[in-house]
């Protein structure tokens, strides 16, 4: 249900906040950028928080987030979002961090994802 987050969310959001990974393999973010320099973005207003991302898709899509990173493409930050749908499609959402714009979807089924 839109605006009451799940706990999948809840967790990648906190996990990815306070700068710890969201698997065993590694750290959420690529080599290049520092979590402290995100958060710091964040508080200062040049970044959105990746809570507004994760509510944004939470409202359009439904399936459990099972990644999050934070990478630079062509200098531009990305929060990238990787989520499973219900017939367990993969699918990876890209924002721009900068404003939180949607820049790219990569995945197959997305319109099974798509709440109605």
């Amino acid at each position: 249900m839109p605006g009451s987050r799940s706990f999948g969310l809840r967790a990648a959001a906190l996990l990815i906040a306070c700068g710890l990974p969201l698997s065993g393999t590694g750290p959420a973010m690529a080599d290049d950028i520092d979590w402290r320099d995100v958060h710091q973005r964040v508080e200062s207003g040049e970044y959105v928080p990746l809570a507004t991302v994760l509510d944004w898709l939470e409202a359009r899509y439904v399936g459990q987030v099972i990644e999050v990173e934070m990478e630079r493409e062509d200098g531009i930050p990305v929060y990238e979002v990787e989520m499973v749908g219900p017939q367990g499609q993969v699918v990876e959402f890209e924002f721009d961090a900068a404003d939180g714009s949607l820049i790219g979807i990569d995945g197959t089924g997305l319109r099974a994802m798509e709440r109605q």
